[in-house]
């Protein structure tokens, strides 16, 4: 027989014990009271589920088994969630569950707490947010997707009534996706058409799934997820997850998940907005916002004007600040020709171009482009000139503008260094590489709880700059004491030699007087 206690094999500094002592998670009763009866079996204690997955995500665990095996199998953790030597831990089943019963905001909530404890310790200065995007690999193959079926597309209108339209595609979106994999059907050409990648052809090289796109396919293991890729890597079935990192000490100001198939533009405002609302609790504005290439569109940029925030984002390659040869008169809104015959080009109308982009048309008249010395090399062929230029071009310009300044530049730099870093952490170190879950919720709630981890961790190991400068003036106060000391020994010193030779020029006025001559 022995008699043991917990508490007193866990060393006094383990982290689980510090973790405890800052972190009050009594909220989440009655954040999650809606979730739970009052009759059936007893459930898993809220305080204790969040706990074991902040283990997970700790330690980068993405096993629901595994975690639980961990668990089990360190004292600290035990101590950590309150489970004795003797006590059968939760089955691993019930973190799944408990986890898809809970709803987004719980978790936005445990979020939003860690961040205001970053807040009041002096890590969160507010004024510039870094954000960025990494893909996080869904929990679905690429065996498993399926074409979608192809109706008319008056069926298809009727179906967006109904649930389950998002599987079905119309007949002329299909025509324009085949025609943009056109180019596959000479490439490919040979191959077998086969949705499983295991199969191999007869040099052992496995075969490749054809015309796979995200309008004609779809996964039903995990309908949210969306193929994509990136640069010198294989397509696969991703999320995106979205972050802002505040400048000051690298702290997560908002985090959240979407569909890998948007482009990063058209998350800026989801991911902006949550940022916003994060920070406004802590009462806290944002001033700033470095981006990279990917967030930059029209659209991004009127949504930031819109909301008072001085956004940092280059112009995609396409932008075109000016037009050679040609000089726009902003009060005619018109277009100059400085060339040949000096043509006129007037706003002629707005369109919408194939990709759905919406664009101003300036052309000239025809009389004055016939004629013009620099006809063939200007316009060829056609009888005037046309220049298209996007009903957002305002927006690109004043960006063209700011970025050419020294101090965009060194935006740039601070961008790179600060939310790049982070991603990676998230990505090796805190369980953010791949979801464990199905569903663009699930994959939301994954996204929360990987950035709130890694503040967690800032905030543990942060020392607040009021206690450094308290060591550093104790430390100079020692200086000064023995400095002080010093001198004193130095007086000492200066006075006994200053009696030494009192001692010795008597000495010597002595001899003189006896008539020796010693010296």
């Amino acid at each position: 027989m022995y008699q043991l206690h917990l508490d007193n094999l866990v060393p006094k500094d383990n982290y689980y014990r510090q973790l405890d002592q800052v972190l009050d998670l009594e909220f989440l009763y009655k954040a999650t009271a809606e979730y739970y009866g009052d009759e059936g079996q007893e459930s898993i204690d809220p305080v204790v589920f969040i706990k074991i997955c902040l283990v997970g995500y700790l330690n980068n665990i993405n096993s629901d088994r595994r975690l639980i095996e961990y668990c089990g199998n360190c004292l600290d953790v035990r101590l950590f969630i309150r489970y004795d030597l003797d006590e059968t831990l939760p089955w691993h089943s019930t973190i799944s569950r408990t986890r898809q019963l809970y709803g987004e905001e719980v978790f936005l909530a445990l979020f939003r707490k860690v961040l205001s404890m970053c807040v009041h310790k002096g890590m969160v200065r507010g004024k510039r947010q870094a954000i960025d995007s990494a893909f996080i690999k869904a929990n679905a193959s690429m065996d498993s997707l399926v074409e979608k079926e192809v109706v008319e597309d008056a069926g298809l209108y009727l179906d967006e009534l109904d649930e389950g339209s998002e599987y079905k595609v119309s007949k002329t979106k299909k025509a324009i996706v085949d025609k943009h994999h056109a180019w596959k059907v000479k490439a490919y050409k040979g191959q077998p058409s086969n949705q499983n990648t295991k199969q191999l052809n007869d040099f052992g090289e496995p075969i490749r799934p054809r015309y796979l796109s995200n309008h004609t396919h779809y996964s039903p293991t995990d309908p949210d997820a969306r193929i994509s890729v990136k640069v010198g890597k294989a397509r696969q079935l991703n999320y995106y997850g979205q972050i802002a990192v505040d400048d000051a000490h690298h702290v997560i100001t908002g985090a959240m998940a979407d569909h890998a198939d948007q482009r990063d533009s058209q998350c800026l405002p989801a991911i902006l907005d949550q940022t916003i609302e994060n920070l406004n609790e802590n009462e806290i504005r944002i001033e700033q916002i470095a981006a990279d290439t990917g967030y930059s569109s029209g659209e991004a940029l009127r949504y930031c004007e819109e909301n008072a925030v001085e956004a940092y984002i280059p112009n995609f390659g396409l932008y075109k600040p000016t037009r050679e040869g040609f000089i726009y008169n902003k009060d005619l809104d018109q277009y100059e020709c400085t060339r040949g015959n000096k043509a006129i080009l007037r706003f002629r109308r707005i369109f919408t171009d194939k990709k759905g982009y919406q664009k101003r048309v300036y052309r000239s008249d025809n009389s004055k482009c016939k004629n013009c010395p620099l006809r063939s090399s200007c316009i060829g062929k056609s009888d005037f000139k046309k220049l298209d230029d996007s009903i957002d071009k305002p927006y690109y310009d004043r960006m063209h503008q700011r970025m050419q300044t020294q101090y965009a530049r060194k935006i740039s730099k601070i961008r790179s260094s600060t939310v790049e870093p982070v991603l990676g952490t998230l990505i090796n170190f805190l369980n953010m590489k791949r979801v464990n879950t199905r569903g663009i919720n699930q994959a939301n709630k994954h996204v929360l709880m990987a950035a709130l981890c890694y503040n967690l961790k800032k905030y543990m190991n942060f020392k607040s700059p009021k206690v450094i400068s308290e060591v550093k003036s104790m430390e100079i106060n020692k200086k000064g004491v023995f400095f002080n000391n010093i001198e004193a020994v130095s007086d000492l010193i200066k006075g006994f030699l200053s009696n030494v030779a009192q001692v010795v020029a008597l000495y010597k006025n002595k001899i003189r007087l006896n008539g020796t001559l010693f010296w």
